[in-house]
């Protein structure tokens, strides 16, 4: 016994001493803060799915979280079939796309947004199918997503439930429809008063193929194009899009002359109306 403790002394003694003759560690560096501009940079959010979502929807470009990128939405959803959500990046320049995406909806990319002439700036609503990051992912010209986000909490359940106009058997008669309207609009305190807002609605059941028995049917492609037939803006929905789907979308300045709304559906069926 008492050698043993002996050896066990000795050995401490000279782990202490090569201890202290050894070099400190150098300090740990700091966390990146949230908008580091690199792979990897930390999700806000802790979404431990987050890595996969970035490989399967951003590739492999840099990613950075930027406060530019603002996701207004509410914090818990009273309706999960009708859940608001306005993203902007204002301030944000050579902007090619705008993706967003819902972490937890068994479909998890819900639009994308090609703002060719109009400012960086959606609205609509979507369906929630539980409590939520709510993420908007914009490319810029030189390759890297700028992302932002918000939470929604929620009871659940608006990605498997049938809408109103499928349960009524509505949705039929009113397929395709468009309506739209442009007014003035000032965003801010400060805002450029010439701003214009284009709302427009499209009659569509929006089925995510979820609700049993209901396969699914969704706007898959709209296109706003001008007089001349210039392509203003381009929007791919996905099924999470709420049924009959409310736009919004902000041009710099007034609109002038008669626009035009064509799409399609992932059936085949032609979308087509006019602005005025």
């Amino acid at each position: 016994m008492f050698r043993r403790a002996t050896i066990v002394y000795t050995l401490g003694w000279i782990a202490a001493c090569a201890a202290a003759r050894a070099p400190m560690p150098a300090p740990l560096p700091p966390a990146a803060p949230a908008s580091a501009a690199a792979p990897g940079a930390r999700d806000p959010y802790g979404s431990l799915i987050w890595p996969d979502l970035r490989r399967e929807y951003l590739g492999n470009g840099p990613v950075v979280f930027d406060p530019r990128v603002r996701v207004d939405v509410p914090a818990f959803a009273e309706d999960p079939m009708n859940v608001p959500v306005t993203v902007s990046a204002d301030g944000i320049e050579g902007i090619e796309r705008i993706t967003v995406i819902v972490d937890r909806n068994p479909i998890r990319k819900v639009l994308e947004y090609m703002p060719l002439t109009t400012l960086p700036r959606v609205s609509f609503r979507f369906k929630l199918q539980q409590a939520s990051p709510v993420r908007a992912a914009v490319l810029t010209r030189d390759g890297v997503w700028h992302v932002g986000g918000g939470y929604v909490d929620s009871a659940g359940g608006g990605c498997t439930t049938p809408g109103d106009s499928r349960r009524n058997g509505s949705w039929a008669q009113s397929l395709g429809q468009v309506s739209a309207r442009l007014f003035p609009h000032s965003v801010a305190p400060g805002a450029p008063e010439d701003e214009t807002r284009l709302r427009l609605r499209v009659m569509h059941p929006m089925d995510t193929g979820l609700a049993g028995g209901i396969p699914a049917f969704y706007i898959n492609h709209l296109s706003l194009r001008d007089a001349a037939g210039h392509e203003l803006m381009r929007l791919n929905a996905y099924e999470p899009v709420s049924e009959n789907p409310i736009f919004s979308f902000d041009f710099a300045g007034r609109v002038q002359g008669k626009l035009e709304l064509v799409g399609t559906d992932n059936d085949g069926n032609r979308i087509a109306g006019e602005v005025r």
